[in-house]
């Protein structure tokens, strides 16, 4: 199984926030609160991951509603591989992760999300950055 990233529970933790402000300034609506306990034993544990399968269910529904509003794949219909490279040019996905990116579990597909943003050098993020806000994806996310 993958693990799901910090910054992911994070931006689900933000998502839900908006969903669902607090009436009261304190209190925690369930999904907010099942993310928060995940998010604050990370912390406590100064951990950067947590295993998908350590997820109460409670908190994977609630990560999984936030991942529901993400772009399922980088690809910006430029593809390299097809090509023979072993890198796409477009999205910065490698050859096995294009053939099998139907298969990966979504801790999988953010975790590859996470590297090709973080290498930044695909043309998603470049030269067809437009291209990729097209489709739902801001270029800089």
């Amino acid at each position: 199984m993958a693990a799901i990233h910090i910054t992911d529970l994070e931006a689900a933790i933000n998502w839900w926030r908006a969903r669902t402000p607090s009436a009261d300034g304190v209190t925690l609506a369930p999904p907010l609160r099942a993310l928060a306990e995940v998010y604050a034993h990370m912390a406590w544990a100064r951990r950067s991951e947590v295993e998908e399968s350590a997820l109460t269910p409670e908190a994977w529904a609630a990560w999984l509603a936030w991942y529901d509003t993400t772009p399922d794949t980088p690809c910006i219909a430029i593809c390299s591989t097809s090509q023979g490279d072993a890198v796409c040019k477009g999205c910065g996905r490698s050859f096995d992760e294009v053939q099998h990116w139907p298969a990966f579990s979504p801790a999988e597909k953010r975790a590859v999300w996470r590297r090709i943003r973080a290498e930044g050098s695909a043309w998603r993020f470049n030269r067809y950055a437009e291209r990729a806000a097209d489709g739902g994806e801001v270029a800089s996310k």
